[in-house]
This record gives structure tokens, C-alpha cells and sequence, in this order.
């Protein structure tokens, strides 16, 4: 069920008037997680053994975290919870490609393998990072377990966050099932103009831009120079606005349904460094590596070389979390140069923000997209030649994808200016309805007639 479907506002109306109507705490839940178990079947209803499975094991470790104080053994039970996880994804997600790999590293040997026709589970690599990291703070005794089945499940599999994230922390999320919130229609606004936001980037900005960036991309050999940067730049707007749209459309869900997530994207073009940018781009992801394997590795704590290595260690770990293939592989570790270069640079103090830092940050993401985007190296290779060398090409640029890439960099303009607070969209103000009506009337008239899927959902 895609967000921007007919059937998801249909979905979610309907579930909001059967919680909305029911007072008790207990039967709210179930209804949660029935809408949330109905919502992930409406993809596949053959993986929801496969969610039940991880949410089962996670569980059960938890508990048994919490009843057990012998250190040897609660080693061994986060041991389970991290092969289990990691297992399912690594088979699920990583198996072709590493044998793919290695039939092309050990060709000359007559090595062999074989590969199988596995359909990646939607959402796989969320909820696997989310049961992983509750596992993880119940080891570290930095959270106590949860021993109602149902609230775990609730947190597991909550529909909103379920596909694409955000990453939700245990600590986050589990107490908001403790109490039923209160309704009211002030605390239903801020929800349902998330929402609109969220419809605004992916359907105005990110799929507008998409019908640009598509082509440019599966034949930069014929187009001309500015034609490929403007795409590439085009590919880092549509990136945002669909990744962004999603969180916003889930945020916003969640909030109508009395449950606060995390802060997922804070304008990652406004950054001043590649370390602000990931404090701006996918917060939850960043932050989730930062804890579970960066600062375990080590972090800045044992010198230079070895903090150098975990920035690298921790990008490639990123860039492959977001696919099985080589380009994503590229695109961490060229985020992990530039942290370390950054890192290098800067070790005498932090440097002040300036235009200047801003304009080289951008440069150095907008570069990193282009590998990220391109599903080969010859794809990339073939991008990059025609970028610096390609002037007699056709020059395409589209008026409906520049309007949109327009509208993007005027959003992030006037965050940067005392014109944010309209933004914000805040019920008080008199351009809040115009703004509103306007954002409605260009998603009827301007939507593409296709609802086209989120580009995360392949990760």
C-alpha cells in the first residue's frame, strides 16, 4: 500500500475513526496492530512470518537480558539476537551479491556458484536495525525490557514507520503505549499538515523531478553537459523529496494516531560540513551507526589512524546497508573520505560555517549522488565522461521539473531566512490557508496519473 495510493488515506481514515471511537487503552492497541499486520500483508503476506519471526526472537531475548545477570551468558543471547538478525538480512538482501562477487574475484579459478531467486522482504532493513538496536540497549542495561508481547509488537511493526522509517528507538517509542492521548483538534492539525508536506515533496518535487532524471541518467551519452548537471542536481532534490516525503507522510500518520517519531531529515542542503550533513540526512540511520558501530568500534577514543578507520568502517557499513551492489559500497566510501579528509582538516578546532564550507559540502554530496544513483560503474563512468567532455549533446530542460527543482531551493532559501516561521505553516497564521489551498489544488492538478514508489523502498 503506497502512501500516495488512494488506498492508504482511505486505510488510515478508517483506522483513526475505530481507535478515535474506542476508549480503551487495551483494545486501541490491538487495533493498531491489527491495521499495522493488515497494512504489511497488503505488500506481502508471505513475510509476515518472516516479521513475526524477528519481533518473536527479540522479544524472548529481551526478557531473557533482563532475568539473567551472568555476563558469559547474556553474551551469548545478544549473540543470538545479532546472528539471527543479521543473518535473515544478510541471506534475504546479500546473498547474490557476494556470490556474485566472488564468482567474478575467483573466475580464473573455475569456481562456482550458484545463485536464487530471492524477492527482498519490504522493509527488511528497518525493522531489522530496530529490533537489533532493543536488543543491543537491553544488553547495555541502558533499557529495561518490555515483557508485554503486544506493546513489542506494536513497536515492531507500527505501519506508519514500518517500510521506510524512521528507525524508531525502543526508549522512544515503547512509553508512548503506556497512556492514550487525548484528542483534540489542535493536535490533530499538526499531523495532517505533516502529511500534506509529505505529499507536497514526493508528488510535486520528487516524482516531477524523477520524469528528469530517469532518462538523463539511462542515456547521459546523449545529452549535453548542463543537461547532466542539472539532473544530477535535479537527482539529489528528487532523492530528498521522496526519502523526506515519506518520513513526513509517516510522522504525520503517527501523529494523528497520538504517537510522536523521531525527527528523520533537518534540510541536509543547508550543511555546512559532510559530519553536519549527516546530522541533517536520514538523523536515524546516522545516529544508529554512531551508536552501534562506530563509537563500539572505538570512535575518536584511540587516535587518529583508528578514528580514520572507523569513519571508513562505518560509511562502508552504511553505504552497503542501502544496497547489495558496488555503486552503494562506492558511495560510503567516498562519504567516509570526505569525513576523514573533513576530520583532518579540522583537527586543530572546529571551523566556523561559511558559504564557502556550504557550496564545496554540496559539491562533495551532489558527486557522492552520482554514485549512489548510477546502478554500475560503466553507468557512472559513462555520467561522469559526458559531464566534463559531452558539449555537442541534446540540451533537454523541461519546465515542470525545473518549476519543482525551483520550488525546492526556494524552500530551503527561506528556511535560512526570518520567512522560516511560514514554513512552519502554524494555524495562526493568515498564509496558512492560502499556502494550504494552493499545495492542495497543485497536487490534483499536477500529480502524475501513476503513483510511483518510494525510492527506499528497494533498501
Amino acid at each position: 500500500m503506497n502512501f500516495v495510493q488512494l488506498e492508504y488515506p482511505i486505510f488510515l481514515l478508517l483506522v483513526l475513526i475505530i481507535v478515535w471511537a474506542t476508549s480503551a487503552l487495551a483494545w486501541r492497541k490491538v487495533i493498531v496492530l491489527g491495521a499495522s499486520v493488515y497494512f504489511y500483508a497488503y505488500w506481502d503476506y508471505r513475510f509476515l512470518i518472516l516479521l513475526a519471526s524477528s519481533t518473536m526472537l527479540d522479544f524472548g531475548i529481551g526478557i531473557a537480558l533482563g532475568n539473567y545477570s551472568n555476563a558469559t551468558l547474556r553474551r551469548v543471547l545478544l549473540g543470538f539476537s545479532i546472528v539471527g538478525n543479521l543473518g535473515v538480512l544478510g541471506f534475504f538482501k546479500y546473498y547474490n551479491f557476494f556470490v556474485e562477487s566472488a564468482q567474478e574475484l575467483f573466475s580464473g579459478w573455475g569456481l562456482h556458484g550458484g545463485t536464487l531467486s530471492i524477492l527482498l522482504p519490504i522493509g527488511i532493513s528497518f525493522y531489522t536495525f530496530q529490533t537489533l538496536s532493543y536488543s543491543i540497549d537491553v544488553y547495555r542495561r541502558t533499557l529495561s525490557p518490555c515483557r508485554n508481547l503486544l506493546d513489542f509488537s506494536i513497536y515492531v511493526m507500527f505501519f506508519p514507520q514500518l517500510v521506510a522509517g524512521p528507525i524508531v528507538r525502543a526508549s522512544e517509542f515503547l512509553p508512548q503505549l503506556n497512556h492514550a492521548p487525548a484528542v483534540a483538534l489542535r493536535s490533530l492539525y499538526p499531523g495532517l499538515i505533516q502529511i500534506l508536506r509529505g505529499f507536497v515533496k514526493k508528488v510535486l518535487i520528487a516524482d516531477q523531478l524523477g520524469t528528469f532524471v530517469d532518462p538523463v541518467f539511462a542515456a547521459p551519452q546523449v545529452f549535453s553537459a548542463l543537461t547532466i548537471l542539472l539532473a544530477i542536481v535535479a537527482y539529489a532534490g528528487q532523492i530528498y523529496g521522496d526519502f523526506a516525503g515519506y518520513t513526513d507522510i509517516a510522522i504525520g500518520s503517527a501523529r494523528l494516531l497520538g504517537f510522536r517519531l523521531p525527527e528523520n531529515f533537518r534540510h541536509p542542503y543547508l550543511a555546512a560540513s559532510i559530519g553536519d550533513f549527516w546530522h541533517r540526512w536520514h538523523i536515524t540511520l546516522s545516529t544508529w551507526l554512531r551508536d552501534y558501530v562506530y563509537i563500539p568500534l572505538g570512535g575518536n577514543r584511540r587516535g587518529s589512524i583508528r578514528t580514520y578507520i572507523n569513519l571508513m568502517v562505518t560509511m562502508l557499513l552504511g553505504g552497503l546497508w542501502h544496497g547489495a551492489a558496488w555503486n552503494f559500497v562506492a558511495w560510503g566510501a567516498w562519504h567516509g573520505t570526505a569525513l576523514c579528509v573533513e576530520r583532518w582538516f579540522s583537527r586543530g578546532g572546529t571551523p566556523q560555517a561559511s558559504v564557502a564550507r556550504g557550496v564545496v559540502t554540496f559539491l562533495v554530496v551532489l558527486f557522492g549522488w552520482t554514485l549512489f544513483r548510477c546502478s554500475t560503474m560503466s553507468q557512472w563512468t559513462m555520467l561522469v565522461g559526458s559531464l566534463f567532455f559531452n558539449f555537442d549533446g541534446f540540451l533537454w530542460l523541461p519546465p515542470l521539473p525545473l518549476i519543482a527543482l525551483t520550488l525546492l531551493i526556494g524552500e530551503h532559501w527561506l528556511w535560512m531566512t526570518r520567512w522560516r516561521d511560514v514554513l512552519r505553516l502554524g494555524v495562526e497564521s493568515w498564509l496558512t490557508p492560502w499556502i494550504v489551498g494552493f499545495a492542495i489544488a497543485a497536487l490534483v492538478l499536477f500529480a502524475p496519473q501513476d503513483a510511483k514508489p518510494f525510492v527506499y523502498f528497494q533498501f
